[in-house]
């Protein structure tokens, strides 16, 4: 018989292969898989799920403050510490900025006035070697050794005050370009100096241009080169001055800010614990008084005295070296009008034309009359206005004689013009000895007003002596009190 095959319409889908409870196709069972296990969580963020930013140090430190804050303790502990560094804050700007003004006070009194006054020397130095050159010039083969010594004399003293100025210059400034010209120019100037004499002494008229290229040097050169370095020397000064008189508004606004918070800090302990002093905030604000005090008495004292020291000494030393410049200058004129013998001539506004060194010379006596007049006003006590007032008498007796020279020159008696310049008649009434008593009389003056500057300038120093190390150790010891004083608070709540 044939087989029947019977097939099943049933319309459900077969199991999967390997489903549970499924056969395979040999007719063996297949064991289900194994349940998924969770992966372990690793040490990372999850992923997919948002994370908090991180946090700064700052921004803990200031949640933990804000914490500290919410508690009494806390916020004496934040009182403290604040009080603590306020008053260590003020004794640094205190030492900080009264150390800058002593120094300015020391350089006042040991650097830029001597330097000034260096830098004055150095040009009455020069001036005075140029008249007196020309006076030895003039008296020819009967130069006196007095004379010969006293231009050799103003040259080594030039030289020697260059030389202190260039050490004590900053290289590559300006003082010490001009100090290294002026050498330069020294040397140049004595050798013209030394062909004039030794061309004048065997009787050849080339002396006399010799001379004049000297006196040119001289004038045009070396003065105005020495006149610039007296005035960067000045302003040197000014600036010195400046910075040590200004008052230290930083360290005086923080005392005062200090105080402020010292007292806030003893009312609050007071309103809440009815205590009226706590020892250690007391001696904290007494520590702060005493150098606010001493800081606000101490710059008072030394300004007062600085200011003295230039009032009264630097405005008088620098009229009187003014005046002596022109002396000198007025000296060289008028040997030179005598030398040129009306060689050189200058037109004036009206058109005239007149001798251009008797011209420069009535400039220059106008200017010590001007320069004498004024140091009459500044001097402060009998010493110093007793050789400005002779130096006047000595000025109105040079500018008489003067006038009888300049007679006997233009009336062509050249040896009487030339005794009554530079000596060596019977009376011996020259205009040297005038110029020599005015220049003696400024010496002095200016010896005078040197002094006093040095003793007003000391005392506005000696002032500023000890303040900002003791400023320094007092605001030590008052951040310790204010410590202390709150830490005895905070034992309290132990």
């Amino acid at each position: 018989m044939g087989e029947v095959t019977v097939t099943s319409t049933s319309s459900a889908a077969p199991p999967a292969p390997n489903s549970p409870g499924t056969v395979g196709a040999t007719g063996t069972a297949v064991a289900p898989p194994l349940p998924a296990v969770p992966a372990q969580a690793g040490p990372g963020p999850a992923p997919g799920v948002p994370q908090p930013p991180r946090r700064t140090a700052f921004a803990e430190g200031v949640d933990q403050l804000r914490a500290a804050a919410t508690t009494e303790p806390g916020r004496l502990r934040i009182i403290g510490a604040l009080l603590a560094a306020l008053v260590v804050a003020f004794g640094a700007v205190t030492a900080w900025q009264m150390t800058d003004r002593s120094s300015a006070a020391d350089d006042v009194l040991h650097n830029s006035q001597p330097l000034s006054s260096a830098a004055a020397d150095i040009y009455s130095s020069l001036a005075d070697a140029n008249t007196a050159a020309s006076s030895g010039f003039l008296a020819g083969g009967d130069e006196t050794a007095a004379s010969r010594e006293r231009y050799q004399r103003d040259i080594r003293n030039a030289a020697a005050k260059l030389s202190s100025a260039a050490t004590n210059s900053e290289p590559d400034s300006p003082s010490a370009a001009t100090i290294a010209r002026l050498n330069e120019l020294l040397s140049e100037y004595t050798g013209y100096i030394e062909r004039a004499r030794a061309n004048n002494r065997l009787g050849f008229p080339v002396g006399g241009s010799y001379l004049r290229l000297a006196n040119e040097t001289m004038q045009e050169q070396m003065l105005p080169e020495a006149e610039k370095l007296y005035a960067k020397e000045n302003q040197r000064l000014r600036s010195d001055y400046a910075d040590a008189t200004s008052y230290p508004w930083a360290a005086i606004g923080l005392g005062v800010v200090v105080l402020g918070a010292l007292v806030w800090a003893q009312r609050r302990n007071y309103r809440r614990t009815n205590r009226v002093l706590n020892h250690g905030l007391v001696a904290a604000t007494a520590t702060a008084t005493v150098v606010l005090l001493w800081l606000v008495a101490g710059q008072t004292f030394a300004r007062s005295g600085l200011n003295d020291s230039y009032d009264h000494g630097i405005r008088s030393l620098n009229v009187l070296h003014d005046a002596r410049i022109a002396s000198l200058k007025a000296r060289g004129n008028e040997n030179l009008t005598l030398v040129a013998r009306g060689a050189e001539t200058t037109e004036l506004k009206d058109g005239s034309v007149v001798d251009a060194y008797d011209n420069d010379f009535n400039g220059d006596m106008s200017a010590l009359g001007k320069g004498l007049a004024e140091a009459e006003q500044l001097a402060d006590d009998s010493a110093g206005k007793k050789p400005v007032t002779s130096a006047v008498g000595g000025m109105e007796e040079w500018e008489k004689r003067h006038k009888d020279a300049q007679t006997a020159y233009k009336s062509g008696d050249f040896q009487q013009a030339l005794t009554k310049v530079i000596g060596g008649g019977k009376d011996d009434k020259s205009t040297g000895e005038c110029f020599d008593n005015v220049d003696t009389a400024l010496k002095t003056a200016i010896e005078h007003e040197q002094t006093e500057f040095r003793q007003a300038a000391g005392n506005g120093r000696d002032a500023m002596t000890g303040l900002p190390i003791g400023a320094g150790a007092l605001a030590v010891l008052g951040a310790a009190g204010a410590v202390l004083g709150i830490g005895r608070r905070l034992s309290e709540y132990r």
